[in-house]
């Protein structure tokens, strides 16, 4: 399985979901993309086998992945100060892969009806679903 993790800004949600992924499922193929530099290397560090960054990068990875998690504002143009572009937003939409996305309530997007988790514990269940989705 082929999973992309996309991250922006500093990369702390993107280095948290790679380090739950290889925990829970170590043999799971992941490719990072940040859409900064920064957003990157945190992901990099935390143990995705590849990495990229940039617009182009999460368009070619979403053709090539079975599953992509990220906030939730991956599929939201223009969110996350801007770091999404509207074809990013695009490319994580209308991906055949099967998106995990986690609720995050910020950049002027507000989301009702989810539990008030902290962040690790949205990363926990997020690997749970993904080891779900393996078996």
């Amino acid at each position: 399985m082929k999973v992309l993790i996309i991250d922006g800004q500093g990369g702390g949600l993107g280095r948290q979901l790679v380090t739950a992924v290889k925990e829970k499922l170590p043999e799971t193929e992941v490719l990072a993309v940040g859409t900064n530099s920064i957003a990157t290397g945190a992901m990099l560090r935390a143990g995705a086998d590849q990495a990229a960054t940039g617009e182009n990068a999460v368009l070619v990875a979403c053709k090539r992945a079975d599953v992509i998690i990220g906030p939730i504002g991956i599929v939201i143009a223009d969110s996350m100060l801007g770091e999404i572009t509207p074809a990013m937003a695009a490319a994580v939409g209308q991906s055949r892969a099967r998106r995990i996305l986690l609720p995050v309530n910020q950049c002027d997007n507000l989301i009702v009806g989810t539990a008030d988790l902290g962040m690790a514990d949205k990363v926990r269940e997020a690997a749970e679903l993904l080891r779900g989705l393996s078996d």
